[in-house]
């Protein structure tokens, strides 16, 4: 199907994607503008999971010190260059990132950075309160590894719900804008305060 240059026009005008991007999607479909910004930010995801293994070595560091001065955050995210980590947009999404470390509280960036040893008190909480239910052994397993999938999506910085969009998490804010500004970025580390504590 020829596509008009007037709706790829516009198509880029709409979601900043290169021309030939705009044109894979309008033809695959059928010059719907609507569906075609969808079909953009499905191609940009899937490019944004490739770029995820590439290496991240520039960045910025952002402080976030809550009103009160009792609660504060340091976190550290990484991009390709420094032209991205200079950008408002880049420094925007790690101020976004420090405010939801400060109002979550996660345990790590990651599932997998969170200790088997927590992991495991986590599996014990839940058997002991299923004690003495009377459910078949595989039925309380199932219940348990739900939980823990609760636990993750609490205790996990990229799958925790984004606090200013919860219909996304914090791991798909992120692809979005690894697909943005076509780099790989990573939330190295964070380090969360809060007064008295230890």
């Amino acid at each position: 199907m020829a596509v008009d240059m007037e709706l790829v026009k516009q198509l880029r005008k709409m979601t900043g994607a290169g021309v030939l991007d705009c044109k894979k999607a309008l033809e695959k479909t059928g010059g719907d503008l609507d569906k075609a910004v969808e079909e953009l930010r499905k191609m940009g995801i899937a490019k944004a999971e490739k770029k995820m293994s590439r290496e991240a070595r520039e960045g910025i560091i952002d402080a976030y010190i809550h009103p009160g001065a009792k609660l504060g955050v340091l976190v550290e995210v990484n991009c390709e260059t420094d032209f991205v980590a200079n950008t408002d947009e880049f420094k925007d999404l790690v101020h976004n990132i420090a405010l939801q470390i400060a109002a979550t509280g996660p345990l790590a960036v990651s599932r997998e950075q969170i200790s088997e040893e927590i992991v495991e008190k986590e599996k014990e909480i839940y058997m002991a309160q299923l004690e003495g239910s009377n459910k078949p052994p595989h039925i309380i397993e199932k219940i348990v590894e739900g939980k823990l999938e609760k636990f993750f999506q609490e205790a996990a910085l990229l799958e925790q719900p984004f606090i200013k969009d919860p219909q996304k998490t914090v791991g798909d804010l992120v692809k979005e804008y690894i697909a943005k500004f076509g780099e790989n970025i990573v939330i190295r580390r964070f380090a969360r305060f809060r007064l008295g504590e230890e």
